[in-house]
């Protein structure tokens, strides 16, 4: 059984490929001090060990094979993490998108996730709500109808308020906002620098009040707790095991990639017509 649809990996694939430029890879090292090299493994090979490695949650150890060793899974990911490949696959889905179905800007949700981090590193911290053992924040921003448009990774004890900053700054990378655009927080947010940053971002501001009981006040920010769970279908997030920032941050993109991707194929369908087009909701 496949790690994930053909029809949501395949796409996924050539544009992460026209990213890394894999045609232009030579076979061998032309520069190796003794004239030759073992054949360079195929970017698609190690990808598609990552992706089992980010589906499963798996150690690479266990997901090596004669082709593709652990090594070379990690040296691949760090080269890619390192380059920035995450964010700039997330920026394509999410212009595939705007384009065809389009962005629901008008209204936009804010909500932080904390999930595992047993082996600690540069984004864990100790969780409150996991007897303080390691665990790691991520903060999301997502559009009215729960597409990811930025994420941000910090520790398990970071608070949310403090991390609304970062999370929206990242929305510089969209070609822009509506003039009149309402952030939904939950109540976790309700306090003077939210109001104060919101202010000078020239956002409104939905803001649960505290003290008041959450099915009163539900609002519109239920899409983006929808969207962590989504997010959370996958093993690497659930229980981070990478201790490198750089490394959490392209699963962290490459996740939300999946989500965009995922919407749009499972909205363009009921829209469109092309020769690979699912018929069925549950993408195959």
């Amino acid at each position: 059984m496949p790690l994930l649809p053909a029809s949501l990996i395949e796409p996924l694939w050539v544009e992460f490929a026209a990213l890394i430029g894999t045609d232009e890879r030579p076979e061998f090292v032309a520069d190796h001090p003794w004239g030759c090299h073992r054949r360079r493994i195929p970017d698609r090979v190690v990808f598609d060990h990552l992706i089992g490695a980010f589906v499963h949650g798996s150690g690479y150890e266990r997901l090596a094979t004669s082709g593709c060793s652990d090594r070379t899974m990690r040296r691949r990911r760090d080269e890619w993490a390192d380059a920035g490949h995450g964010p700039a696959l997330l920026r394509i889905c999410l212009t595939a998108y705007d384009r065809i179905i389009g962005l629901d800007l008008d209204e936009l949700a804010v909500d932080g996730c904390i999930t595992k981090a047993p082996c600690g590193g540069e984004v864990a911290g100790r969780s409150p709500v996991d007897r303080g053992k390691q665990g790691m924040k991520r903060s999301v921003a997502t559009d009215g109808q729960g597409i990811p448009l930025h994420v941000v990774a910090a520790g398990a004890n970071r608070h949310d308020s403090p991390l609304l900053a970062p999370t929206l700054a990242g929305l510089d990378k969209l070609d822009g906002l509506p003039d009149d655009v309402t952030v939904h927080l939950d109540r976790g947010y309700d306090g003077g620098p939210t109001r104060l940053l919101l202010d000078t971002l020239g956002l409104n501001g939905a803001i649960a009040r505290k003290g008041v009981p959450a099915p009163v006040q539900a609002g519109s920010r239920w899409v983006v707790e929808r969207t962590h769970q989504w997010m959370n279908g996958y093993g690497k997030l659930r229980r981070c095991t990478e201790k490198l920032r750089p490394v959490v941050d392209f699963y962290l993109f490459l996740a939300a990639a999946l989500v965009v991707l995922r919407q749009l194929i499972q909205r363009a369908r009921l829209r469109y017509r092309w020769p690979s087009r699912p018929t069925a909701r549950r993408l195959k």
